[in-house]
């Protein structure tokens, strides 16, 4: 017999997986302010594994427009700084003996609206990954039909599904308008 709520379950699960993803991407878009987050996607290598940055040093934000980097060891000054020029956070780090500082600059109004298109961007995709997902479970509750689930079964099923999916929809929306209000405050 098929599982109706183990579908919904695995469905809502895929659908938050995908509005977090769509969360943890836009939190590493740089939006003109400082932001640790923007420097979660870089590896260094220490000691011969290849770990993230903040498993070598102390990340903070000091002011709204400088990321301060204070690694644990001294010589992880030159490994640091080569993987944030590497990276494509597309901001050259100045460093002091002590702190590895990167400053933020100012985005201006083009720059602002070239990364308000790329979270745009981003949001579709996940918009597109959770209707594909919502489809999936309809499939599924339809095939089911074949294996003994009741019609009425379905149809209400698929009405829980799409209630689901009109949530997450609802919270990809949210996540762009935040964003974009943050790219848009000077």
């Amino acid at each position: 017999m098929f599982d109706v709520k183990n579908c919904l379950n695995t469905c809502e699960e895929k659908m938050r997986l995908a509005a977090l993803h769509l969360e943890e991407t836009l939190s590493q878009i740089r939006a003109g302010k400082a932001n640790v987050h923007i420097l979660d996607g870089i590896k260094v290598n220490s000691y011969g594994a290849t770990v993230p940055l903040n498993n070598v040093a102390a990340i903070t934000t000091p002011d709204m427009r400088t990321i301060a980097i204070k690694p644990w060891d001294k010589t992880m000054f030159p490994v640091i700084e080569k993987a944030i020029i590497d990276s494509n956070v597309g901001i050259t780090p100045e460093s002091n003996g002590e702190v590895i500082r990167l400053c933020i600059p100012a985005l201006t109004e083009d720059r602002r609206k070239q990364i308000a298109k790329q979270c745009g961007k981003e949001g579709e995709i996940a918009k597109v990954s959770i209707r594909n997902i919502r489809r999936d479970g309809i499939d599924k509750l339809k095939k089911a039909i074949k294996d003994g689930l009741s019609e009425d079964n379905e149809k209400d099923a698929e009405a829980d599904l799409q209630k689901v999916h009109d949530k997450y929809m609802k919270q990809v929306d949210q996540l762009l308008q935040q964003k974009e209000k943050e790219l848009m405050t000077v």
